[in-house]
């Protein structure tokens, strides 16, 4: 693989109960990890993910509230899968909006540390918007020259994945090597959190980037509106998120909080 690998990177896909990442759960992961000498590690775990698995889920991934029900629920693995993922960069289809942050969701739901400090995202859906504006199996086709069986069964879509980031790399010659450029092509903007409610602007100040304020310091709505971070603290927004707005508030007004 024409990849500079300064350090392992996962290859990873979810399969969930929904698309919502603060309260849906997820139902199964697989993950490849490529170290830096090229050696593959390929692993699938389904999860319990402790409610119901909605019908219209299950008619995606075709797994069911039977095939998990024997299952480990997440705060049983957290532990484990965290130390796969310590000190690796992270790979997938569409992860930057929505594995990446679904998968910290449920560790700080579980208590346990997944951290991200330093790590490079690669969205090989970015790459593939950015050349060919298509899904995974239209990339997986148009890449790979093969149809993507059992599409939507995590092990199937990460392995496509990892094969489409190896024929996008023969077939872009400009396409960067190394993580942190890769990283920044595959990023739309710099997220101050995962899901991308928070952005630095070119000066390095958190803008807000959705509703009413988007385009606004975050530390000036902050400052002249005491009610929005309340509004932040109870709001449908993920873990991350809401410390990510902790610390501009704690930045702004002191350490004292009441949320």
């Amino acid at each position: 693989m024409n990849l500079t690998l300064e350090r392992p990177i996962i290859f990873f896909d979810l399969e969930t109960t929904g698309t919502n990442v603060t309260n849906d759960r997820i139902v199964e992961i697989s993950l490849i990890k490529v170290t830096p000498e090229g050696e593959e590690t390929e692993r699938t775990r389904r999860i319990n993910p402790g409610i119901p698995i909605p019908a219209e889920a299950t008619a995606i991934h075709h797994i069911t509230d039977d095939d998990v029900r024997d299952e480990p629920r997440f705060e049983q693995v957290a532990r484990s899968l965290a130390a796969i993922f310590h000190g690796c960069d992270i790979a997938g289809f569409n992860s930057n909006r929505f594995d990446i942050p679904m998968l910290k969701q449920e560790f700080d739901r579980a208590g346990v540390e997944l951290d991200l400090t330093g790590v490079r995202f690669i969205d090989v859906q970015t790459i593939f918007h950015k050349r060919e504006p298509r899904n995974l199996t239209a990339a997986y086709r148009f890449y790979c020259g093969k149809d993507l069986e059992q599409a939507h069964s995590a092990n199937a879509d990460t392995r496509a994945t990892y094969e489409v980031l190896k024929a996008q790399l023969e077939k872009y010659s400009d396409l960067p090597r190394d993580m942190k450029a890769l990283s920044e092509y595959t990023s739309y903007n710099r997220n101050v959190d995962l899901m991308g409610r928070l952005v630095y602007d070119d000066a390095g100040r958190e803008l807000i980037n959705f509703g009413k304020h988007r385009g606004r310091p975050a530390a000036d709505v902050l400052r002249t509106e005491p009610g929005y971070f309340g509004w932040i603290m109870q709001g449908d927004f993920t873990d991350d998120t809401k410390s990510a707005f902790q610390r501009i508030y704690n930045r702004v007004k002191g350490p004292k909080t009441t949320c």
